[in-house]
């Protein structure tokens, strides 16, 4: 399939996060509070015709509980409406739309990204670098879930090579 990552507005994403996450919510009761946000990065991937396949947004978070114990410090990053269109998982669609969520973390500082995974997803979380913290919970209305985190270095951080 061809596709490309970009930057979107979060709206664009709506139908996607409904579709995947929240069957039983409108479109706009998927908008999240800080959606808009100075530092918030909303990505997709976008076929042909422009329509939204897979989703992510990043934005700063405050530490979870679960968290507070971890090791890594700086800024602190939630990941929300990761989503990706059921007859196109497995294609690496949404671990480019993923790699490209981090990589604005990255662009922004780095520190710690968090979210909450459902099960089902969590080998697309492992293979990026995440790791599980505490006991998986079932949400009764959207499935179970696992608290996953990494840690992601700031580019500005990194060694000049020239």
């Amino acid at each position: 399939m061809d596709y490309t990552v970009q930057a979107v507005p979060a709206a664009a994403t709506w139908a996607l996060r409904r579709q995947v996450l929240r069957p039983t919510r409108a479109d706009t009761e998927l908008a999240l509070p800080d959606d808009d946000g100075p530092s918030t990065g909303t990505y997709a991937a976008l076929d042909r015709d422009s329509t939204v396949v897979s989703s992510a947004r990043v934005a700063p978070s405050p530490r979870p509980p679960i968290l507070e114990a971890a090791s890594a410090s700086g800024p602190v990053w939630r990941l929300r409406g990761m989503a990706t269109r059921p007859d196109l998982r497995g294609q690496g669609i949404g671990a480019r739309v993923l790699g490209r969520a981090i990589t604005h973390v990255a662009e922004h500082g780095g520190g710690v990204l968090w979210c909450n995974a459902r099960l089902p997803a969590r080998s697309l979380y492992h293979r990026a670098g995440f790791v599980e913290a505490g006991e998986p919970w079932d949400d009764p209305e959207i499935g179970p879930h696992v608290v996953m985190w990494r840690e992601v270095d700031s580019l500005s951080a990194a060694p000049d090579r020239s």
